[in-house]
């Protein structure tokens, strides 16, 4: 009898964990699907982990390093028009995959017009589909991210592990079931062997585990990433047709990878009571190391076709993400523009800046390059870099933030928000001409050049800097660069004048304040209100006194006083 009411109440708990392990399951999946509900079409505000962020460059890097991507934005272009807080903003993908290859497609800078087109269809079926939307953003969902670890790049470093061999481990399992069997046959004795094999084998494990702990994570993921990949598959997309056949076809040359799913950790967004027992059953019979060295050896054996699989999986998920940013761009900004790739000169209308909130919207047309001056804070800066990002994004994810983009396609550089390079020993001199004579160095081997220069040589005095950067500049506009430059130099607009367009932003000085309108001139800046704003800031009069006289005798006479 009180064997049978330890059994009962064994069975009551085992059911009462069941029932809140499925509650608790079903309520997670509820919260999944309503956040993919309200995610939809909003700005991304992660909030990313030290080396969770840097983790999602690595499949781009990996291409680069390897010769595999060659025409990619720079660092420097990358850093000074801010495009990781751009992607950071459009990053609605669910999986390391999905958000790794998305990095990508911003980097590569540039696409063919029938790569821009087709990924356009794929963005086309989650903007006017929202059951398939959901369906999908659920299996990349139930795929996940990984916190720190790039998939890829591990990936393509298990080589380095060598091959491993499972024998300890069936010894050790071996050796944990005789103990049982001694158990029955001599208690005192099976008991010795069974305290002593537990802890033999919880610590082996956990030994062995460190040293391959990542990797192991990383096994995990590309278990589910080759069994979401035939269930994305199944959905029969009849748009995703080219991509579910080839699916079908990697995932079954992957099938001795999958096999044994549940022997690994799961990285699914759902938790069972069955995961908990499974931890238990890994640790002492290390099941999941076993597993771990036999799919080292079919990975290492296929490692092009889980390549392929990663492309197509992120590339469709990035068409997602792309399909939510654009209808956060109608909904925040009001529109956006399928960018146009068949004119020779550049038009932009309304174009803005999308980490702005509430922008200026300004237009431009013009076949030649184009000298921007105006005071500092009036809005060059902002304009180089929303004519920049539209630039890259209309290559990359064939979206333009603007009413209307046409153009070339380009090689996009800049050279704007430079530092001094102490680790080097370098001034913000020499950093600025190694960043402008790589970009002329590339128009030697590319014609096809937009650049977005911001203050050129300011870190040289006035006379060099007019005489230098106007023969720089000219260098670029006479060998077909398109070139964006801003600057304080009103000279450069009379020397350049026959080789770029100028436009200009201005201010106006009303009851002691600066107001901006943000708003591009046709012209040369015809203001002069640097002295002003020393007066509205509270300088002497003897200083803003005799500025003006030493200004004015300047312009009048071209020699200072």
């Amino acid at each position: 009898m009180e064997l049978i009411g330890y059994l009962i109440i064994v069975a009551v708990l085992v059911v009462f964990f069941a029932v809140n392990s499925v509650r608790y399951s079903r309520e997670k999946e509820q919260q999944l699907m309503k956040r993919i509900k309200n995610s939809y079409g909003k700005r991304c505000e992660k909030d990313y982990k030290p080396g969770e962020f840097e983790k999602i460059r690595h499949y781009f890097e990996y291409l680069v390093e390897n010769g595999i991507l060659e025409d990619y934005i720079d660092e420097i272009t990358w850093n000074d028009v801010d495009m990781d807080r751009v992607f950071k903003q459009m990053n609605n993908t669910y999986s390391s995959v999905g958000e790794e290859y998305l990095y990508f497609m911003l980097r590569k800078g540039k696409n063919s017009k029938e790569e821009l087109v087709e990924f356009d269809r794929l963005v086309k079926v989650f903007e006017n589909n929202e059951t398939i939307r959901e369906k999908v953003a659920r299996i990349y969902a139930d795929m996940g991210k990984t916190k720190s670890i790039s998939i890829f790049d591990f990936i393509h470093r298990l080589g380095d592990l060598g091959k491993r061999s499972n024998l300890k481990h069936y010894l050790m399992a071996g050796a944990l079931l005789a103990s049982f069997v001694a158990l029955l046959i001599e208690p005192a004795i099976g008991v010795l062997f069974l305290i002593t094999f537990v802890v033999i084998n919880v610590i082996q494990y956990y030994r062995t585990k460190a040293e391959i702990d990542n990797y192991v994570i990383c096994f995990s993921y590309l278990v589910r990433l080759i069994v979401d990949g035939k269930n994305l598959a199944k959905l029969s997309v009849p748009e995703f047709e080219q991509y579910n056949k080839r699916l079908v076809e990697l995932t079954k040359d992957l099938k001795n990878i999958e096999k044994g799913i549940f022997l690994l950790p799961s990285n699914s967004v759902k938790e069972s009571i069955g995961e908990m027992i499974m931890e238990y059953i890994r640790m002492l019979f290390h099941v999941d190391l076993i597993k771990f060295n036999s799919m080292l050896k079919h990975t290492l054996d296929r490692l092009s076709v889980v390549d392929e699989l990663f492309e197509i999986m992120g590339k469709i998920e990035s068409a997602y993400a792309v399909a939510s940013y654009r209808n956060m761009l109608e909904n925040e900004y009001g529109f956006y523009a399928i960018p146009d790739f068949s004119g020779d000169e550049l038009i932009i209308e309304e174009g803005y800046h999308p980490l702005i909130v509430n922008p200026v919207k300004n237009s431009i047309s013009t076949d030649k390059s184009v000298l921007l001056t105006g005071s500092n804070a009036s809005g060059k800066s902002t304009f180089l870099k929303t004519v920049s990002i539209n630039a890259i994004l209309s290559q990359t994810i064939y979206t333009s933030v603007s009413r209307k983009y046409v153009a070339k396609m380009y090689s996009v550089f800049s050279s704007m928000a430079l530092k001094d390079n102490l680790s080097e020993n370098e001034s913000y001199y020499i950093v600025e001409i190694k960043s402008l004579k790589r970009i002329i160095d590339r128009v030697k081997v590319d014609k096809n050049v937009i650049c977005f220069v911001d203050e050129v040589l300011r870190g040289t005095n006035t006379v060099e800097r007019i005489a230098a950067s106007s023969e720089i500049l000219k260098h670029l506009a006479t060998n077909g660069v398109m070139c964006f430059a801003a600057t304080h130099d009103i000279e450069l607009t009379h020397i350049l004048e026959g080789y770029y367009a100028n436009y200009h932003f201005e201010e106006t000085v009303e009851n002691d304040d600066v107001l901006f309108n943000y708003k591009l001139n046709e012209g040369r800046a015809r203001t002069r209100n640097a002295i002003k704003l020393l007066k509205i800031m509270g300088f002497d009069d003897s200083i803003i006194e005799a500025a003006n006289g030493k200004s004015e005798y300047f312009l009048e006479k071209g020699v200072w006083n």
